[in-house]
């Protein structure tokens, strides 16, 4: 019976394997396709918990990333802030709401503080329209850093940083308008007065940012700061000056505290509990937990960063990312074409009213930017809409503030939701005043050639910049207008003969067709790129060892370490955008450097 069993269980074997052996081809292939497409679906399924997880401490490593950043720099933001002789001056305080929202990472925080500061009567309003103006500008510089994070191909870098600056040049666009209106007439505060005046305001509560809700739970582990210790810094109080940021306990209502038992109760404190995150106990002072919060929040962000780009560019292919882009860029049908724009501003300030931050939502549709999931012209009005979305945090802090204060510092926060609104106006409606988009693709295609200018861009516009800006405007406005009208004239005739030269150079005078009269490194980034790259190429050489020794490196390295230095930059060119030749095609890089 056992030999019985063990023939007919070989034989069913045999059969099957017979069975199967004998298929016939299209049933054989057809068998292999579905079990790939089984594994495939899996694989997807797997992927979208994945995205979801890394998408949610990406926007946890922002909040910490804002927190060291507040650690650091919290308490000089506050200083800069108490001197109200600097802040009278408006291109210092469009200055100061640069430097403080870069400082603090975080625009709603810099203009919740300046509506407290106008709440309590230590600033008027119209010393705090151009603060404001300045923190629409400071907190564009997240998403470009995150821009940043997809250096490594070019492709997906000139469009993330053209997607990510395209709201720089939004903000410094308006305020180059808007600032010198609003000195010269007082165009919002006479606005935003007549507003404050014909609504009926009534105190109210903030309404609570969803957003928090969901990662609260997991950043208060890590970190909890008492943010009012700024704004008191800022109006004045020096009992504050040595206190420390990071918070030990917090507020509770009585009614909850008197249900608590004495033992939960920290000493001195009739009103709070005690809070329990990574650095409630720590001994080291605030700039080194900022430091270490913000190495270890730059290296949670570029890997979640980094695992979301590979995840979208592995589950948007084929015909799955062309219906997505297909839905996301395509206009609605005529004559509802013009409406499509104007609902993508709405769906920006929804989404970022949701998230009480425009830095997150603008930092996460970078990537998308860089994958070419989202157009530059899409994402220009949802970053619109994100700047309109973001004045609600500081119209909702307004709203709590006391009776007799509350029509001033409602109107500051409408101030910055009018700036905004003008600057719409202004730069967008028509499409041949939309310029930030065709300065955010030129700045793209120039950090796509030279990697190294990105960051060149992010020190020179908001730190250089606003700082030697500063320091001109403190000599007075004499010095500032004798130095600033040249230097705008001086920009704005460059930027028309430029824009003459690529259109219709048979306008200018031969010599002036051309930058050629000019040294290089006046209209070239070509001197300054080369200085770069040997300096590069020096520290590689001097890591690698003595120049002397041989090299264990591949023989291109070798070869592209001999050439002239003067020669790379121009391969690189060659590589970018290669001319076809007639006979032999396009030349590579990889065949150049091997001539």
């Amino acid at each position: 019976c056992s030999l019985l069993q063990i023939c007919h269980g070989s034989h069913s074997l045999c059969c099957c394997h017979t069975h199967k052996s004998s298929m016939h081809p299209p049933f054989k292939s057809l068998h292999v396709s579905m079990g790939t497409s089984s594994r495939h679906g899996r694989g997807s399924l797997l992927k979208v918990p994945l995205m979801f997880g890394f998408l949610y401490l990406f926007v946890c490593s922002l909040d910490v990333l804002s927190s060291a950043f507040q650690l650091a720099g919290g308490k000089v933001a506050g200083d800069i802030f108490k001197d109200n002789a600097i802040l009278s001056n408006p291109v210092a305080g469009l200055v100061v709401g640069i430097l403080v929202t870069v400082l603090v990472q975080s625009s709603s925080t810099s203009t919740s503080i300046i509506v407290s500061m106008v709440a309590s009567g230590l600033l008027d309003v119209s010393s705090a329209i151009p603060i404001t103006m300045g923190s629409n500008i400071g907190t564009s510089v997240t998403n470009t850093i995150v821009a940043l994070m997809q250096a490594g191909d070019r492709d997906d870098f000139k469009r993330a940083f053209a997607g990510a600056t395209v709201h720089d040049c939004f903000n410094w666009l308006s305020v180059l308008v808007l600032l010198p209106l609003e000195v010269a007439s007082g165009y919002l505060h006479r606005v935003t007065k007549i507003a404050v005046a014909t609504l009926n305001i009534r105190s109210g509560q903030d309404a609570p940012s969803l957003l928090k809700v969901i990662t609260e739970p997991f950043t208060c582990l890590i970190i909890q700061l008492d943010k009012s210790v700024i704004t008191g810094i800022a109006m004045g109080d020096e009992s504050l000056s040595n206190r420390s940021l990071i918070k030990v306990w917090c507020e509770l209502p009585a009614q909850q505290v008197s249900s608590l038992p004495a033992s939960l109760l920290p000493r001195g404190r009739s009103h709070g509990v005690e809070s329990h995150h990574l650095f409630v106990d720590s001994s080291l002072p605030d700039l080194a937990i900022g430091l270490m919060l913000l190495a270890g929040s730059l290296v949670v962000l570029c890997t979640c960063l980094i695992m979301l780009v590979k995840l979208l560019n592995s589950v948007l292919k084929g015909q799955a990312a062309k219906a997505i882009q297909k839905v996301i860029n395509t206009d609605l049908p005529f004559p509802f074409g013009w409406v499509t724009g104007y609902f993508a501003i709405l769906v920006g300030a929804a989404m970022t009213f949701v998230m009480q931050s425009s830095s997150v939502f603008t930092s996460a549709i970078t990537p998308l930017i860089g994958l070419g999931v989202i157009s530059i012209e899409r994402a220009y009005p949802l970053t619109l809409g994100s700047n309109i979305g973001t004045t609600t945090t500081a119209i909702l802090d307004a709203l709590a503030s006391p009776g007799d204060k509350l029509a001033s510092a409602f109107q500051i926060a409408l101030c910055h939701f009018f700036f905004n609104i003008s600057g719409i106006l202004l730069w967008y409606p028509l499409p041949c005043t939309r310029l930030p988009i065709h300065m955010a693709k030129e700045l793209g295609e120039c950090t796509a050639k030279y990697r190294w200018f990105a960051v060149l861009y992010l020190i020179v516009c908001f730190l250089l910049l606003p700082s030697l800006v500063f320091g001109i405007s403190m000599a007075g406005w004499e010095v500032l207008v004798g130095v600033g009208t040249p230097f705008l004239g001086l920009l704005t005739c460059v930027a028309m003969v430029n824009v003459l030269q690529r259109r219709k150079p048979s306008h200018l005078p031969k010599w002036l067709q051309t930058w050629d009269l000019l040294p290089s490194w006046l209209h070239s980034l070509q001197p300054m790129d080369r200085l770069i790259t040997q300096a590069t190429l020096c520290c590689v050489n001097r890591c690698s060892g003595n120049l002397d020794e041989p090299s264990e490196a591949s023989p291109q390295i070798k070869i592209r370490a001999d050439l002239d230095i003067s020669v790379l930059p121009y391969l690189e060119e060659l590589a970018l955008s290669p001319v076809p030749s007639p006979r032999l095609g396009p030349l590579p890089l990889q065949s150049a450097t091997r001539l």
